[in-house]
């Protein structure tokens, strides 16, 4: 029977330069900018955010097209997950208005992602397949979206009667 050719190791110097390539982006979309006289540094992804919808979907399609690149090379399914999870926590609560804005400028999700790993590569702290994480994902996902139909079940029900019950509106 014949094998099937193993993908190639990236050479180190080829998995700098990509590791070179996700940490500019991850630096322009959270820390390009500094607010003149202070420390406070932001980049584009609170930017995006403050366009509704369109914005925070641009920002979230920017951080998964670099999760899968650092996939690609190497990162750990562990890992992998840690960095999903940073992704889904800054595009959720990034969706609320006004504090979803807030939370853009301080959670920093694609330069927490690069931490993550280059910790990976220099420790090797992260390895394991992180099945257990994508399953606890997959059901906090599931009752997440449970809840949602569930509340806007009951807001449609509660307009329907509010707006057909009102004696000028409903008329």
């Amino acid at each position: 029977m014949p094998t099937l050719p193993r993908p190639a190791v990236p050479a180190p110097l080829d998995l700098d330069a990509r590791l070179r390539w996700v940490e500019h982006v991850a630096r322009l979309m959270d820390s390009q900018f500094r607010l003149p006289g202070t420390r406070f540094r932001f980049g584009l992804d609170p930017l995006l955010g403050l366009i509704p919808i369109v914005g925070d979907l641009s920002s979230t399609a920017v951080s998964v097209a670099l999760l899968l690149t650092m996939l690609r090379h190497g990162a750990s399914g562990a890992v992998v997950v840690r960095m999903a999870l940073n992704i889904l926590l800054d595009t959720v609560v990034g969706a609320v208005p006004v504090l979803g804005n807030i939370f853009d400028f301080a959670y920093k999700s694609n330069e927490r992602n690069v931490a993550l790993l280059r910790r990976h590569y220099a420790e090797g702290r992260h390895a394991g397949s992180g099945r257990g994480l994508v399953a606890l994902l997959l059901l906090a996902f599931l009752a997440v979206a449970g809840l949602v139909a569930w509340g806007s079940v009951a807001l449609l029900g509660w307009a329907w009667h509010y707006f057909s019950a009102h004696p000028i509106l409903g008329a």
